[in-house]
């Protein structure tokens, strides 16, 4: 797929975002990732090994076994990236529900 914007690739990443538990490991991958740099700057930066691989493995297990869908990192990793972040801060302040029905998504209900 071809997107013009970040804007036209941000509704496609929701899209693909669409369980609660593929957004929770989202963020937990994130938060993770954020962690583990402050760690290689502050302490060693050994750390910095772990970036990726909680970043990308808490986030491509969701895709393959929550999600049953592949991760948009594969097709547009800047892009990815970028939206990946704005997720995590629309999840952080609460706003993400809100942006969800904004592009017409109906969050799917999921217990876990």
């Amino acid at each position: 797929m071809n997107f013009r914007s970040l804007e036209d690739f941000w509704a496609f990443y929701v899209n693909q975002h669409s369980k609660p538990s593929t957004r929770r490991w989202h963020f937990v991958g994130t938060l993770f990732s954020i962690l583990f740099l402050f760690c290689s700057v502050f302490f060693s930066w050994w750390f910095l090994f772990f970036v990726p691989f909680s970043g990308y493995g808490f986030a491509w297990y969701s895709h393959f076994f929550v999600e049953g869908n592949g991760p948009a990192t594969f097709g547009h990793p800047f892009w990815s990236l970028l939206c990946d972040f704005k997720m995590f801060g629309l999840m952080l302040t609460g706003k993400m529900d809100r942006e969800i029905k904004r592009l017409g998504k109906r969050p799917v209900l999921q217990v876990f």
